[in-house]
């Protein structure tokens, strides 16, 4: 879900969208002959890392932005060609397949798949092209050759909804989700433990879905995460904590307008470039480290080790957190001791958080 809502760490998600939209028009051309000398196609030792985005593409100041950022490490490492890939709209699983068969035709290693949508159609590429290593994003797809890189993003959540309850002056604060799925509950689970625990029950939570399906587009409207974000400032809700990819841009732009706080997902939002004009109502970001793993991936092939197998990405190997950046974090009365607190309890087990 381009959104995926949500996830990483701030250093690889520091890529500006300008640089974004400069390294797509130069990936688009997909290398001339001039860059394999002109051999044709190029041997398989000059291509790496191609990555096949979901829903809300590239410029979601999110999720598929950040799984870019880890592109962009692997590629400037690594000296090879890469190559990123667009959704079309309302396309099927059959487009999906067709797209990641032709990246492992030409040769790229590692193919990842950034969304749990792209599921069915790796399980069924990855048996035709054994010699290639697969990854997806946020979802476990059974194969000798895939590696399944998914996120505690309750762990993230929880930990933003400590700070929200810190932050709060109504008791009333909101959640956004893009899509009603088990994955997105996972951020809400973890969001309003963290609420829950921290305010003794003190602090309610208001919390709505965009769209039932990803197809109704809750990961990709941020005209339906304004107006939902608005309706819930309008019951009070002075934080409000989206994971709802694009969609989540209009919740942080009904945030700032109605001055109040806004919580990103995935990326640090805080410091994305299209943000900039709604940076200081964006309290805090749960990161997801998207880009991480999409560069641990590339790495452990090029070292040639390749991951497979489910590989989770958790607080304890800062697979996910919470940033800081913004500097209001730190000026309000013991919110980062009670976040740095959780953090640790969540570290050692004392803490357990729930995922639905």
């Amino acid at each position: 879900m381009g959104n995926f809502t949500m996830r990483r760490i701030s250093k690889l998600t520091r890529v500006a969208v300008g640089v974004a939209s400069l390294a797509l028009a130069a990936t688009a051309c997909g290398g001339t002959s001039s860059d394999n000398g002109g051999s044709g196609g190029g041997d398989k030792g000059d291509k790496g890392l191609a990555i096949a985005y979901d829903i809300g593409g590239k410029g979601d100041q999110s999720f598929n932005d950040a799984a870019f950022a880890g592109l962009e490490k692997a590629k400037k490492e690594f000296g090879y060609q890469t190559d990123d890939v667009e959704p079309t709209e309302g396309e099927t699983d059959a487009d999906k397949e067709q797209r990641l068969a032709s990246l492992a035709r030409q040769g790229y290693n590692p193919v990842i798949g950034v969304g749990f949508a792209y599921g069915p159609a790796m399980e069924a590429v990855a048996k035709k092209y054994p010699d290639t290593t697969f990854g997806i994003v946020d979802s476990v797809v059974e194969g000798k050759n895939v590696a399944s890189l998914v996120f505690a993003e309750e762990q993230a959540s929880y930990l933003a909804g400590v700070a929200a309850a810190k932050a709060t002056k109504t008791n009333t604060v909101g959640f956004v989700g893009g899509v009603d799925i088990p994955l997105i509950h996972k951020f809400e689970a973890g969001y309003k433990q963290g609420v829950q625990d921290t305010s003794g029950g003190k602090v309610k939570v208001v919390s709505q879905y965009l769209t039932q399906t990803a197809e109704e587009g809750g990961f990709s409207s941020p005209d339906k995460g304004k107006a939902a974000a608005e309706g819930q400032i309008e019951k009070k809700a002075d934080v409000v904590y989206q994971a709802a990819g694009l969609s989540g841009q209009g919740v942080i732009e009904a945030a700032a307008k109605a001055k109040v706080w806004a919580i990103g997902v995935d990326s640090d939002q805080y410091k994305q470039g299209a943000l900039a004009s709604y940076k200081n109502y964006i309290l805090t970001s749960a990161l997801k480290d998207v880009g991480g793993a999409v560069y641990a991936l590339a790495k452990s092939v090029h070292d040639g080790k390749p991951l497979t197998g489910t590989q989770t990405f958790d607080l304890k190997v800062n697979g996910v957190g919470l940033s800081e950046s913004n500097p209001e974090f730190a000026k309000i009365a013991g919110l980062k001791a009670a976040v740095d607190k959780a953090k640790a309890g969540i570290v050692d087990g004392s803490i357990k958080v729930k995922t639905e």
